[in-house]
């Protein structure tokens, strides 16, 4: 009863007693930041797939494995939020197609069986071939089964496999765009809450998921490279800087443009949500969100922008570089993270009468706890580290058929 107690003290305004316990806590802010890298990573593969940016190949097979990891994780959090993680399996069985929460069981389904899997197969079938020709013991038997009896090596079949691969890629793509974007959509369109209620919603979690995953690859990227102590390609490195600074861009944008038209529309509930900005979210959206998580961000990768480079303004060493780089990386992190934790924890902060605000106390044990969400956090990392292992991402671990002939 104390944690009840101190909320109570902590509650203002007229509040119904229904309205000062959240339903939905830190679980539900970990889910939409998953989906988010998973969406992320995978749009930067398709720039290599797709739109042919060179400058970023290094990159591509790491994103797609992260893509992934992230997305065997990602319903892991809604499962432990239901407390009955088994009636997951009725959204397939008894499917209702009027329910956006309940489509997202087919749209992870079909992300997962027909895009992530089948591109990384049709990458990878030439390497699994040759690395099953070569090695003993487990790997080999790994390998091998992982290559699913086809074997031919002709270039008719490895052209076939570039098709293929390119083809799921472009599909992949909107897939992408639905999977995070339909989260955006369900607090979206719920018109009782000021707060969710607006079209830019889907467009705006879209937009800061493509920031978040490429945020992501850059540090995973710079830190495997370091790891293996290979040298780091800072054409690379610049390239998904530039990516990161224009859409970290875009991204503010969109936000901005949404908070002004709610300042311009001045509807009943502005006043409740201003003293919701100012108060209880101060710290998350203004301090973490907008000042840590972006502005800061923007100055360090403006500072160091190609542009200014290439006109001479500008010249820093590689290091101090990439430096620059991975703090703008993980303050993005941050930001989007507390992006998550407005939209979800912020929506339910005020009452439905407009005229109160209660408070969300974080447990640390338990299904909801702070433990168990940052076990969430970094268990795509352990899964990831797995398929590093199984299937190595690194240009020096592929094999061309002369090589596995000899």
């Amino acid at each position: 009863m104390e944690p009840l107690q101190e909320v109570l003290r902590q509650v203002t305004g007229y509040i119904y007693p229904n309205e000062v316990e959240l339903h939905w806590g830190l679980l539900v802010v970990v889910y939409p930041y998953l989906t988010g890298l998973v969406a992320g990573a995978f749009i930067l593969a398709s720039l290599v797939r797709v739109f042919n940016v060179k400058e970023v190949q290094p990159t591509y097979r790491l994103a797609l494995l992260t893509a992934l990891a992230y997305l065997i994780v990602a319903p892991l959090p809604l499962l432990a939020h239901l407390g009955r993680p088994s009636r997951a399996f009725e959204i397939f069985l008894t499917p209702n197609f009027h329910s956006a929460m309940a489509m997202f069981g087919f749209v992870y389904a079909w992300y997962l069986m027909v895009v992530l899997l089948l591109e990384i197969w049709f990458d990878y079938r030439k390497d699994l071939v040759l690395w099953s020709k070569r090695e003993t013991g487990v790997r080999h038997w790994l390998h091998r089964l992982l290559t699913l009896g086809a074997g031919d090596l002709s270039p008719r079949a490895l052209r076939f496999d570039q098709s293929a691969g390119r083809f799921i890629t472009i599909i992949g793509i909107p897939s992408a765009f639905l999977l995070h974007g339909y989260v955006g959509f369900i607090f979206g369109s719920v018109k009782a809450n000021p707060w969710w209620s607006s079209v830019l919603m889907p467009i705006v979690f879209l937009f800061s998921a493509i920031v978040s995953g490429i945020a992501l690859m850059l540090l995973l990227y710079l830190l495997s490279t370091l790891l293996r102590s290979k040298p780091v390609d800072m054409v690379c490195m610049d390239k998904l800087a530039t990516f990161l600074f224009y859409d970290l861009v875009v991204d503010f944008s969109l936000e901005m443009l949404d908070f002004i038209h709610r300042l311009y529309e001045a509807e009943e509930s502005i006043q409740i949500l201003s003293l919701l900005v100012s108060s209880r979210l101060f710290l998350s959206l203004v301090i973490l969100q907008a000042l840590l998580g972006t502005v800061l961000p923007l100055l360090l990768l403006g500072s160091v922008s190609p542009a200014l480079r290439n006109r001479g303004i500008v010249s820093l060493p590689d290091e101090l570089r990439r430096l620059l780089y991975a703090g703008a990386a993980v303050l993005i992190q941050i930001g989007i993270f507390s992006t998550r934790w407005n939209v979800v924890i912020g929506g339910q902060l005020f009452s439905k009468s407009l005229r109160g605000l209660t408070v969300y106390k974080m447990q640390l044990l338990g299904l909801e706890g702070l433990f168990v969400s940052g076990f969430l956090l970094v268990l795509p990392l352990l899964v990831l580290l797995v398929l590093i292992i199984v299937l190595p991402p690194w240009p020096e671990a592929e094999q061309h058929p002369e090589a596995g002939a000899s």
